[in-house]
C-alpha cells in the first residue's frame, strides 16, 4: 500500500509504503499500539509529556519514575522508529508528535483488532 506524503521534517520519509510485515513490527510493541491509539484519537499533534501520562495511565504505573521511563523509551526508541517509517511525525527538538494521514490509513484496520477495551 503506498500514499504520497511531503517531506517536512528529519524524521519523516516522501512515502507510506510498508509491508504487512512492518505493519506487524510496529504493532507488535505496546507502547507503539498504545501510542498509535492515543494519537489516533487526537487531533493535531500532542506534546511528548501528554503521550506519556497517557501510556502511563494504561499501563497502570502512573509514577514519576515510570512516566520518565516511558518518555525516554519513546522519545529515543519508538517515536524515531515510527517517523523512520512515515506513520507519524516527531519533532524531537519541540517533543511533539501527531499520526500522519498514511499512518491512520495504513494502520487503523489493525489497530482495531489488536486494541483492546481497556484503552477507551
Amino acid at each position: 500500500m503506498r500514499t504520497d506524503i511531503r517531506n517536512s521534517g528529519t524524521h519523516e520519509i516522501d512515502a507510506c509504503e510498508l509491508s504487512p510485515t512492518t505493519v506487524f513490527e510496529l504493532l507488535a510493541n505496546d507502547r507503539r499500539r498504545y501510542a498509535f491509539h492515543y494519537l489516533a484519537t487526537t487531533v493535531g499533534a500532542t506534546s511528548l509529556d501528554d503521550l506519556a501520562d497517557q501510556i502511563a495511565l494504561w499501563e497502570r504505573t502512573a509514577t514519576a519514575d515510570q512516566h520518565r521511563d516511558i518518555r525516554g523509551d519513546l522519545h529515543h526508541r519508538h517515536l524515531p522508529l515510527l517517523a523512520d517509517t512515515g506513520v507519524v511525525r516527531y519533532d524531537p527538538d519541540r517533543e511533539t508528535v501527531e499520526l500522519r494521514d498514511c499512518g491512520d490509513d495504513l494502520l487503523a484496520p489493525f489497530l482495531k483488532l489488536v486494541v483492546g477495551d481497556d484503552l477507551q
